[in-house]
């Protein structure tokens, strides 16, 4: 059985609002094990004996079909998670907010960083393996060029994005 972590994009913002225990009892009722969620921005993890295709589109039907909302996901095998968050190319700081953007399609991943121009004394970005690695400064992770470049509506269905913190409590 593989462990997975499913990340849902678009949850509790924008008016679209599901409870954990909500969550996690879909994910049980889907037949997946060891289920447990991460905070309330749409972190699941769970173990499941499934391709990840098929896992993938189930999940999103039914997130659909329980809550109402024009669901996408990013599905990541756990084992790769360690790697991700070591991988992090920047260096921590008190006065920077480091994130993660996950893409469940290397083009997208690819698109995000095309004719990029970016000052990197206010934010970097580099590419990893299935992410984009991005560092900013505290309280502009919605207003830099790349924050608004990775929010647009083109990259919804294939991207979402976690600050490192939020990764570790997921290891």
């Amino acid at each position: 059985m593989t462990k997975w972590i499913a990340l849902l994009r678009g949850v509790n913002v924008n008016g679209i609002t599901i409870r954990s225990a909500e969550l996690a009892e879909l994910f049980r009722e889907l037949g997946l094990q060891d289920v447990r969620t991460v905070l309330a921005s749409g972190n699941v993890v769970f173990s499941a004996d499934v391709p990840a295709d098929e896992l993938k589109t189930s999940i999103e039907r039914a997130l659909r079909e329980r809550f109402g909302y024009d669901a996408w996901i990013v599905l990541v095998p756990h084992q790769d998670l360690a790697a991700i968050v070591d991988g992090f190319p920047f260096e921590a700081s008190e006065d920077r907010h480091d994130y993660v953007v996950f893409g469940s399609d290397d083009d997208a991943l690819d698109a995000l960083l095309a004719d990029l121009e970016l000052d990197d004394s206010v934010e970097r970005v580099a590419r990893g393996s299935g992410v984009v690695y991005w560092s900013c400064p505290r309280g502009s992770s919605t207003d830099t060029p790349f924050a608004k470049r990775v929010g647009a509506a083109r990259f919804k269905r294939t991207t979402t994005t976690r600050n490192a913190n939020t990764l570790r409590k997921l290891l």
